[in-house]
């Protein structure tokens, strides 16, 4: 009874504020860290279930500001400095060939012959013909010489004439003063040196109308002949030409190796090239045309291997939406350079001083918006919205959206185009 009664009595008594306090301390200290330890276990969690990305496999950049000298690319090829194509100059066929693509080749150096069985007999034709030609020619001016000596001839024998009927008129008019004479015969004597005088004069236009014939006739004649013997000597360069021969010293990149082969006039038969020394035939989007001109510099990239040039020639036209061009290398006997070898080319046209800039890469398709990974004070990757202006081959302008120093994934990433934070890891882990 008097314990029971103890026991009542003290829970009836009244639990003190500070106990009542201490109590509920040590429940509000037991939630926090539990929540504590439960924030940090899905924060744990959240972390592992991220994506992971391997610091390795990913290139940075680091933003600066510098100059950007702006350029177009285009794709090229690279070809001889220097190439000539023979053709075949007649209709013929290809009776030897004596040399072999890859061959070096010096100046005159037989490459193959072609059959001039035919030519060759036209030729003789025409040389017969020549000869002909200069003998009417001799004659056309033996004849014309002859002519006029005639014509000279006669005109000496009537002013001869004319002469004596001037003194037989005179002698008319002097016997007629003293009365032996008679008027009709001074008359008649008058009217023969009137019709002599007519008639030496009627020679004399004669002869000089036709000399002005026979120099015009004898002109037309020598163009005639200067016009044929011109087709003989070009008949005379396609003989020399059928017998094929290097006209420098290159490289037999190609020949029509085909013996008994039928060619046409105009067939292409071989190809020299100089391939010690490469230019760059290069072609670029006809809505950059206005960016590419004559003297501008282009830089050439073959590999890693950067080669500075010039803008030589540009074609006007577009073909197919695609302007062409040329570039002269100014080491255009590098050792990297080989016919044929596709390469990369950027033709700068501005200059941009002190402007944020990115490197480079895959990502880079022009100006615009682009989503960028871009690297945290946390090892985090977190993608971001960035405005990209212009380019050259290795910077890109950035016009919006990061600041120097920061550090860009410019490597591929469209793997994780969907995701909008990355976790970064060391070594092979994920």
């Amino acid at each position: 009874m008097t314990d029971l009664g103890l026991t009542e009595r003290d829970m009836d008594r009244e639990i003190p504020e500070e106990v009542r306090r201490r109590k509920r301390n040590k429940r509000l200290m037991g939630y926090g860290v539990a929540l504590v330890a439960g924030a940090v276990v899905i924060g744990t969690v959240i972390s592992l279930l991220r994506t992971g990305v391997n610091e390795r496999d990913l290139t940075f950049s680091t933003v600066d500001r510098g100059t950007i000298e702006v350029s177009v690319s285009a794709s090229g090829q690279v070809v001889p400095a220097f190439e000539e194509i023979i053709t075949s100059p007649i209709n013929t066929r290809i009776v030897e060939v004596y040399k072999k693509g890859g061959d070096s080749v010096d100046v005159g150096t037989p490459i193959l012959r072609l059959d001039l069985q035919s030519t060759e007999t036209e030729y003789r034709k025409l040389l017969d013909e020549e000869q002909m030609r200069s003998y009417k020619l001799q004659q056309l001016r033996v004849n014309n010489e002859t002519q006029q000596k005639e014509l000279a001839m006669q005109i000496k024998v009537k002013e001869m004439n004319l002469n004596r009927m001037r003194v037989e008129l005179r002698n008319e008019r002097y016997l007629d003063s003293i009365g032996s004479g008679t008027t009709d015969k001074v008359r008649q004597a008058e009217l023969s040196v009137d019709v002599a005088q007519l008639e030496l004069e009627q020679l004399r236009q004669q002869q000089a109308n036709q000399r002005q014939v026979q120099q015009a006739e004898l002109k037309v004649q020598e163009l005639d002949f200067s016009i044929f013997r011109k087709s003989l000597a070009e008949m005379k360069r396609t003989l020399d030409d059928a017998q094929v021969r290097s006209p420098r010293q290159a490289v037999l990149t190609y020949i029509n190796d085909q013996i008994g082969a039928q060619v046409a006039q105009g067939t292409q038969i071989a190809v020299l090239s100089d391939l010690s020394r490469f230019k760059v035939e290069a072609d670029i989007a006809d809505t950059y045309g206005d960016r590419v001109s004559v003297g501008g510099k282009a830089i050439v990239k073959v590999g890693q291997t950067k080669l500075v040039g010039q803008v030589s020639s540009v074609t006007p036209l577009s073909k197919n939406g695609v302007i062409s061009f040329i570039v002269q290398l100014q080491d255009a006997g590098n050792s990297r350079l080989r016919s044929g070898l596709k390469v990369d080319v950027y033709v700068m046209n501005a200059v941009r001083q002190d402007v944020l800039r990115l490197a480079n890469a895959s990502y880079y398709v022009g100006r615009g918006d682009y989503d960028l990974f871009v690297r945290t004070a946390d090892d985090e990757l977190t993608k971001r919205k960035v405005r990209l202006g212009d380019s050259n081959f290795e910077y890109v302008e950035v016009v919006d959206g990061l600041k120097p120093g920061d550090r860009v994934v410019v490597s591929d990433m469209s793997a994780f185009k969907h995701k909008t934070r990355l976790r970064l890891v060391a070594g092979d882990k994920r």
